[in-house]
């Protein structure tokens, strides 16, 4: 009975109404929910070709630590079709910007393949001999071609992102 007694005259002493926030000071309901000890990231599309940076030929660079990954798009290997043959180049060979490097070979076409920026060959995808349809399956993934040093970092700022490289193939099919 005292307990009622003594939170009857405490919440008598509070407004029945919650003072408003302002406008500025109200937070999104995702705020609140936020909690500081996780780790926090930032999706778009794909997690993987946030980063992709792409040339009008086709081809995607990553580069993670000086180091250049390159494939091809999935709008060239929906074009291609089904991927039989990946002709690359030796480790070691030196490309310049939009230099041939390769050729890929389906069951409908053959393409070749550009060297997205200036740099040597540090790898090859050697599964890619015996598993091309990877280009198909996962482009930007296990799809991969070669890696490549990076000789010239301000090529990339000629290359497309991805909102650029989407306004581009569209205006290919229209």
């Amino acid at each position: 009975m005292a307990m009622r007694a003594a939170l009857r005259c405490l919440s008598a002493n509070f407004s029945p109404r919650l003072p408003q926030l302002s406008s500025a000071a109200q937070l999104p309901a995702t705020r609140l929910l936020w909690r500081s000890d996780l780790a926090r990231t930032l999706r778009t599309s794909s997690a993987l070709s946030t980063a992709l940076k792409f040339t009008d030929k086709h081809e995607w660079v990553r580069v993670e630590d000086g180091v250049g990954t390159v494939g091809i798009s999935n709008y060239a290997q929906e074009a291609l079709g089904d991927v039989v043959y990946c002709g690359l180049p030796e480790i070691g060979q030196r490309l310049e910007q939009l230099e041939e490097f390769g050729a890929l070979e389906s069951v409908k076409a053959a393409s070749e393949l550009y060297s997205p920026l200036t740099g040597e060959v540090t790898e090859i995808n050697t599964e890619l001999a015996e598993n091309p349809a990877l280009v198909n399956k996962a482009c930007y993934a296990e799809g991969w071609l070669i890696k490549m040093t990076i000789e010239k970092p301000e090529e990339l700022d000629g290359l497309m992102d991805q909102a650029a490289y989407d306004k581009f193939t569209k205006s290919l099919e229209e």
